[in-house]
């Protein structure tokens, strides 16, 4: 039986909607229909889009070539253009750029203002002679200058890549290493959860480990001069800057697949995959799913809580090319108080707000009420991703956060950068449901022997059709044989992203966690999602992590918790926690061992890794712990009595 919709549009609003406007230049009825033609005639689709959107550039005069294999076909093979065209098609007064960081430092870029800082970095850059191709790195916090550095970059078709500055020296040589950029840009400190954590001796550390370096640049976190004092060989960006006039940033056309971004797989399997991403793909995917999916406007403000060492910074960005606003957050979510994120949604009047779904399960369980608290009146929109969104937490979000919001659960990678599975803001948001797959990607279910499922039937989420995104490849893989591993070994002629998923009777989707976390015992796959939704639904429980311990030739489900404040893990909450999973998902997922842990290990995009703790309770190594926001989280699981 179909459960009733949480929210559904009125027609007024369908109509306002960028989508809406798109259906109907394509003389689309709704969205199946529109999403339909879009997979069967992707040359008519990706056009389509280049135009409505407003990318800038020449597409050139082929838009699919399909290749004999699903990696080998490519987008707009003779076209050329350059991010920046898009990213700064405006240049006005308005505010490009809102930051505000967690000690309480605030900055506004206009458009203008932007597109001058970028000008005075790219001449920086050309003193050091970067050449397209050459990779720019940064280790900064999520600020106004990252931004410009990025499109510096971009405009002479250098490879922009960024880790997060909270990584230790360790996991920054890990990624950055292989990749061996010619510039290092790193801010002198950052702020978090109420502390001042300064970076440039580690920023040292790592430059001196980088082979072919040509300079280290200290940017200051506020943007303004300060008598910090560098290390040797370090430079100071405001002393680079000010040898600079701005000036009209040069924007070298480049092929639609000229890389832009290299993105880094987590890393706590083995060395960090380094992703190359195609230029033009990425863009084109954002503005589609900025536009279509999330309804961004010109003049919108779009919000995403992440860091410069998560895709989601990447998409964010992306939000200049729809002539929007970008309001940039650097800090802990939750600092001075858990308010934070949703004060600064109603002082910018942010239209769109992205988080994690963990945030939201953590607001729901503090009992954030922030319909009662602020002005959200701007707020059209809601996204999460980086875990499954418990119906708990849809129900949440109308309940407390603002009855007329769009809920855009949505789920993809660092792998495409961008999503498989999306919004439609003219259709009906459903309880623990993704609305639609994405527009232009053939989204398909499989069983293990690769037959496709129905609604209601658990398997593997696959892709049928290329798409601009997918990347180039990964980095030191000439032959392409780990790409062609990590996506399409398992399915061939799919790109299989390895996520444990199923249809809905509303044509919408359901994660259930990552597919490699998958259980097994007596031999029935489980995903993970579903235990976790019941057991965090208790309030004892602040949260969970959930394994497969192989013991005796079959698999025991075994579950650690973090407790709320005051909690005890006594045999009546393990009764309790049993119970709610036995009634709430079924007797299969009932956990044979309940452990209490301090800590649970997470990366630093906030997921949880349930990878890293397998891997320490079966006593084999955790390769690249250091890619991990609390490795020393690890040493709980170490020899657990109750596992032995």
């Amino acid at each position: 039986m179909t459960r009733p919709p949480l929210w559904v549009p009125d027609e007024r609003r369908v109509a306002e909607t960028r989508l809406a406007a798109f259906m109907r230049d394509c003389d689309a009825a709704n969205y199946s229909e529109l999403h339909r033609r879009s997979i069967t005639d992707p040359d008519w689709f990706w056009s389509k889009a280049w135009g409505f959107c407003g990318l800038v550039g020449d597409p050139g005069d082929t838009v699919v070539e399909t290749g004999a294999t699903l990696p080998a076909t490519r987008f707009f093979p003779n076209g050329r253009l350059n991010v920046v065209d898009t990213l700064l098609a405006r240049d006005d007064e308005a505010p490009a750029l809102l930051f505000e960081g967690e000690d309480g430092h605030r900055r506004i870029l206009t458009w203008n203002e932007l597109g001058r800082l970028a000008s005075r970095y790219e001449q920086v850059l050309g003193e050091r002679d970067v050449q397209p191709g050459e990779r720019v790195a940064a280790m900064m916090a999520n600020t106004p200058d990252l931004c410009a550095i990025m499109l510096a970059a971009a405009s002479i078709g250098a490879v922009f890549t960024s880790v997060s500055p909270d990584f230790g020296a360790g996991a920054v040589v890990d990624r950055l290493g292989q990749v061996e950029p010619v510039v290092l840009f790193a801010h002198d400190r950052y702020f978090y959860a109420g502390r001042e954590h300064e970076v440039l001796h580690k920023t040292s550390a790592v430059a001196a480990q980088l082979e072919g370096l040509r300079a280290t640049i200290a940017v200051p976190y506020d943007g303004e001069a300060n008598a910090v004092a560098l290390p040797s060989g370090v430079l100071d960006a405001m002393v680079e800057l000010a040898r600079h006039r701005p000036r009209s940033l040069r924007r070298t056309p480049l092929p639609f697949d000229h890389p832009w971004y290299i993105l880094y797989s987590s890393g706590t399997t083995g060395r960090p995959k380094c992703i190359v991403h195609r230029a033009g793909g990425v863009l084109l995917k954002h503005l589609v799913e900025h536009q279509l999916h999330c309804d961004v406007r010109p003049g919108d403000r779009v919000f995403y809580f992440t860091t410069a060492g998560w895709m989601m910074w990447n998409w964010l960005v992306s939000a200049l090319g729809s002539k929007a606003t970008a309001v940039l957050y650097d800090g802990s979510p939750m600092h001075p108080r858990p308010s934070r994120l949703f004060d600064l949604i109603s002082r910018t009047d942010t239209t769109l707000m992205g988080v994690s779904a963990r945030f939201l399960d953590g607001c729901r369980k503090a009992g954030i009420s922030p319909r009662a608290g602020g002005d959200l009146g701007a707020l059209r929109t809601i996204c999460s991703t980086g875990s499954p969104l418990a119906p708990e937490s849809f129900a949440y979000v109308y309940d407390e956060v603002k009855a007329d919001v769009h809920l855009a659960s949505i789920s993809g990678g660092t792998d495409l950068c961008g999503c498989l599975v999306a919004g439609d803001p003219t259709s009906p948001v459903y309880a623990g449901e993704i609305q639609r797959p994405a527009l232009g990607l053939a989204i398909e279910i499989l069983d293990e022997t690769g037959a496709a499922l129905g609604a209601g039937n658990r398997g593997e989420l696959t892709c049928a059709t290329a798409f601009p995104s997918m990347p180039l490849g990964f980095w030191a893989d000439p032959d392409g044989v780990r790409y062609q591993r990590a996506y399409f070994e398992r399915f061939p002629g799919r790109w299989h992203q390895g996520d444990y998923a199923e249809w809905t009777d509303n044509g919408g989707v359901v994660i259930h966690g990552r597919s490699d976390a998958t259980l097994n015992p007596g031999g029935v796959r489980i995903g993970t999602a579903e235990i976790y939704r019941q057991v965090e639904s208790l309030p004892e429980i602040a949260e969970s992590l959930v394994i497969g311990q192989e013991r005796d030739g079959d698999t025991r489900i075994v579950l650690f918790v973090r407790l709320a404040e005051g909690a005890t893990l006594d045999d009546d909450l393990r009764t309790t926690i049993r119970e709610r999973v036995r009634n709430g998902a079924s007797p299969r997922h009932v956990p044979a061992v309940i452990v209490a842990v301090a800590d649970l290990p997470r990366t630093r995009s906030g997921k949880l890794t349930e990878l890293a703790v397998r891997d320490v309770v079966h006593r084999r190594p955790v390769v690249n712990a250091e890619a991990l926001a609390n490795p020393e989280a690890l040493e709980l699981f170490v020899d657990l009595p109750e596992l032995r």
